[in-house]
């Protein structure tokens, strides 16, 4: 796993100089191409982190840790994690809170995906909901790591963008009303969960720091490119980010059995570039990029 060093996955890139360095974890340009066999994939993307550790002196190498109890309470309701932690340890085959197949390492899984940063994790997080789990997502991943963020190093303003072909409905719960965290989300039209109009804007204070761009099925480079060109760039102009977070979801690539997106690998590696751009303007350089879907 490559991710960024210290007692966690932010600690050292953000503190060292008063989050002057630059620094970013991101997927390779060259996102590895969907084949059959989901461990060979697993194995491709492998390689491809290790040659990338080998070649960039700013990527670092740390294990893994679990997340503490407190670190999923920035997010997440006690009640919610102590049901997390009852079903993921006593056998069960779904989350007793909604849509979600677990076994019994999902606890133990879950609380590593939370405390790593790229992020190549399982289970994802962006559908999880303060008080439950849904669409395969135990905690938000996404969602905590801004959290953290914020209470750790007092970070004014920051980005997550969510490119998955679904919605990312935790994210955007769980930020709706607060204006410290602009979500952006391209995502098929009346796909699951079946929500984020581009009515959906934010309330009270946030109103305003929720963009959504819900496109039709069959949508790819043209579309889902333009509305970040179109509409996140300009957004962030005036937004200006202190943090870039990326919800990289794969399942909007061409052919996913799940989605009806039609982006492919070069278009992934465009997206990234982009969101590095903002974060150079704005974040010197700071952006962490988290699996979702595919």
């Amino acid at each position: 796993m490559v991710h960024l060093s210290g007692q966690h996955p932010l600690h050292q890139s953000l503190c060292r100089s008063k989050l002057k360095p630059k620094w970013r974890t991101s997927i390779s340009t060259n996102s590895p191409p969907r084949v059959a066999a989901p461990t060979l994939s697993l194995r491709t993307i492998s390689r491809s982190l290790s040659r990338l550790a080998r070649t960039s002196p700013r990527r670092l190498k740390s294990p893994p840790r679990a997340a503490t109890r407190d670190e999923l309470k920035l997010c997440q309701t006690p009640g919610y994690i102590s049901t997390a932690k009852r079903d993921g340890e006593s056998g069960r085959s779904t989350l007793s809170t909604g849509d979600t197949d677990i076994c019994g390492r999902s606890w133990e899984a879950a609380l590593h995906a939370v405390g790593t940063a790229f992020c190549i994790v399982r289970p994802p997080g962006h559908h999880a909901m303060p008080d439950r789990g849904r669409g395969f997502c135990l905690f938000n991943n996404v969602a905590i790591a801004a959290r953290y963020a914020q209470t750790k190093y007092d970070l004014d303003r920051i980005l997550i963008a969510d490119w998955d072909v679904h919605r990312g409905n935790g994210t955007q719960d769980i930020f709706y009303d607060d204006p410290s965290v602009f979500f952006f989300s391209t995502h098929q039209s009346s796909w699951y969960p079946g929500t984020g109009s581009a009515r959906e804007r934010g309330e009270n204070e946030g109103d305003g720091t929720t963009l959504n761009c819900p496109l039709p099925a069959g949508s790819g480079r043209d579309e889902i490119l333009g509305a970040f060109r179109k509409k996140l760039l300009p957004a962030m102009k005036e937004y200006r980010p202190d943090l870039v977070l990326i919800s990289a979801g794969f399942d909007s690539r061409a052919d996913d059995p799940l989605g009806q997106f039609r982006l492919a690998d070069q278009d992934f590696a465009e997206l990234t570039s982009l969101l590095q751009e903002v974060a150079d303007e704005h974040s010197d350089g700071r952006l962490i990029s988290v699996l979702e879907g595919g």
